[in-house]
């Protein structure tokens, strides 16, 4: 096998690796999108396995541009999950408890109304 076989066999697989990579990226897209019913989503699994790459080039047209929000959707929910269960986990009063507290201590003369606002100011930042 010469250098230039070589470097064309790498071209070609990574031209598959990317080929592959965007097939799976559509599925996913397909089976998670809330805004298609179930005729639509067999719709498009049967044109993609038939016609794989007119398939793809059709849905990434029509419905390409949404692809990336429904991601960004999905990635910020996930977010949100992950830090409502640490926050959970590791036991961290809610801001209004924290409220409750400061407003109790301003009450007791503990704190000053400069005080207790700067701590209203930290906690509601």
């Amino acid at each position: 096998m010469s250098f230039i076989e070589s470097l064309l066999l790498m071209v070609y697989l990574t031209f598959f690796v990317i080929w592959i990579w965007l097939l799976i990226s559509v599925y996913m897209d397909v089976f998670r999108s809330e805004d298609l019913g179930g005729a639509a989503k067999a719709g498009w699994v049967v044109l993609i396995l038939v016609l794989p790459y007119i398939g793809v080039l059709i849905y990434l047209i029509a419905r390409g541009g949404s692809m990336h929000e429904r991601s960004a959707e999905r990635a910020k929910a996930a977010e949100e999950a992950t830090q409502a269960y640490i926050r959970e986990a590791a036991g961290a009063p809610s801001p209004a408890e924290e409220l409750a507290k400061l407003a109790e201590l301003k009450d007791k003369g503990v704190l000053s109304e400069e005080e207790f606002a700067a701590q209203k100011g930290r906690i509601l930042a």
